[in-house]
């Protein structure tokens, strides 16, 4: 179900689905005539998961642009586009979540994060050494390090971008929303980003408008 639609400071849409449905139950929300071209396009996706992931990410498109015909694809290196370009678009999906967020002028990525003490494990792939974890909030901190780190991924459209060494999250202590500042390395440009962020008691959510 839609749990948010919204437009940011920014001047983009951003809308958060929660994935409580069922494959049948998703294929019901699609306007009738519009259900056999989704079944066809569905016979390929082999995962359930993915399945479900495909569907949800539709009626979240759906419901944030009230426009059928608008049809999202995906370049061969794998990031979503809309066929009428009316907008830049970023997908993210986690356990039970969907998210998108629309800019009609600029850039944009955003990923959302279910909370789990995973992270820890694989924390220092990710997160260079000089980069400051609270360790009062260790597990969330790591989170949003990695979520931030993949919405400027998203947004940069660059190759072979390594999160350790070419993405680089300022410090900052997590508290229930804010902006997390970061700097790219691994264009001449040496951007530096705003980020936002959101801390909710199932996952992390941050986005960012070039």
């Amino acid at each position: 179900m839609l749990i948010r639609r919204e437009h940011t400071d920014s001047g983009g849409l951003l809308g958060i689905w929660k994935i409580d449905e069922s494959r049948g139950e998703l294929l019901q929300l699609f306007p009738e005539h519009m259900r056999s071209e989704v079944v066809e396009r569905i016979k390929a996706i082999r995962s359930e998961r993915r399945t479900i992931e495909w569907l949800s990410t539709r009626i979240l498109l759906l419901a944030l642009l009230n426009k059928e015909k608008t049809t999202l694809n995906h370049t061969a290196d794998g990031k979503p586009y809309l066929e009428d370009g009316t907008h830049h678009i970023s997908i993210s999906h986690t356990k039970d979540y969907a998210a998108i967020y629309l800019h009609q002028n600029h850039l944009v990525g955003i990923d959302i994060e279910i909370r789990s003490e995973r992270v820890n494990k694989v924390a220092r792939k990710f997160i260079g050494d000089n980069e400051y974890i609270d360790p009062s909030q260790k597990t969330v901190h790591q989170l949003l390090h990695w979520s931030a780190k993949e919405s400027m991924f998203k947004l940069m459209e660059e190759n072979e971008i390594h999160f350790k060494y070419h993405l680089h999250i300022h410090p900052f202590s997590p508290a229930t929303k804010g902006i997390i500042t970061a700097t790219e390395t691994k264009t001449d440009r040496n951007r530096t980003f705003k980020i936002d962020y959101e801390v909710h008691p199932d996952y992390v959510l941050t986005w960012i408008t070039e």
